[in-house]
């Protein structure tokens, strides 16, 4: 603990780690806190595409948690510098939430549904059969699959929801195109994360409540992968993956020296 104490830089995932829906998670303001009174850098890296940074800001604003916009970044934010980095210019059809749909169109990306140049899958409260069908004819058609994060579930209040990898999947067993994904843990998404922080990956930690996209993504990066279990991966399920976080911890609080939770 005392290492991971240590280090000047924090990227942290938010659903399971900082909240699920609506609700704090426990011990999350007195991390936060700790980390700037500590002078730690820290990184807001979500592979949720639904919110852009503001409204990300916003939202922890509504739960007593103050956090500066340039403290986020998103899939969305990825998957859009990613297009516009390969074929500046192009066209999609997208199929997400509103945090999707602008960070394509600030980085000149059009919407298109009838010859994009690619289709672009983002988790979404919408989804239904028609944009199945519509994704679905237009990859067989020649448009390249590209979605937003690899995550198959994501933690709610209520419990574990389907994520952007399940919406994927029946446009990719139909038209036998596997999607490329660009969120965690590709490492598109760290190395902006810590180019963003001007950080080295041997001084940052990366805290995070899944085994397949967040501890991954640390190990793989360089980064000291620190797993919570207020989210997604369970101490039972931990034992069938071939690699490990370096620490398991209840949630951030227990970062904090003196934390106690009350809950």
């Amino acid at each position: 603990m005392d290492t991971l104490r240590n280090r000047k830089y924090f990227i942290c995932d938010m659903d399971g780690v900082i909240y699920h829906g609506n609700k704090l998670l426990p011990g999350v303001k007195e991390f936060v806190r700790w980390m700037k009174d500590e002078s730690k850098e820290f990184l807001f890296l979500t592979n949720g595409s639904g919110k852009s940074p503001k409204e990300l800001h916003m939202k922890l604003l509504r739960m007593g948690l103050d956090v500066g916009e340039d403290h986020f970044y998103t899939s969305a934010l990825a998957t859009a510098k990613f297009l516009s980095q390969q074929l500046p210019g192009c066209s999609v059809y997208a199929i997400g939430e509103p945090g999707l749909m602008n960070a394509l169109y600030n980085e000149g990306i059009t919407y298109n549904d009838v010859d994009p140049d690619y289709v672009v899958v983002g988790e979404t409260f919408s989804y239904n059969w028609d944009n199945i069908c519509k994704a679905m004819r237009l990859v067989q058609n020649g448009a390249k699959l590209i979605a937003t994060n690899s995550d198959l579930t994501y933690p709610e209040e209520q419990g574990i929801a389907p994520a952007c990898r399940a919406l994927c999947a029946p446009i990719e067993i139909t038209t036998g195109q596997q999607a490329y994904y660009i969120g965690k843990p590709n490492p598109l998404m760290m190395r902006t994360a810590l180019h963003m922080m001007n950080a080295h990956s041997h001084e940052t930690a990366m805290i995070g409540d899944n085994m397949t996209t967040d501890i991954i993504a640390g190990i793989e990066s360089g980064l000291d992968p620190i797993l919570v279990l207020s989210g997604v991966s369970t101490v039972d399920n931990i034992a069938k993956y071939p690699y490990r976080p370096r620490l398991i911890i209840n949630g951030v609080g227990d970062i904090v020296p003196g934390y106690v939770d009350h809950d």
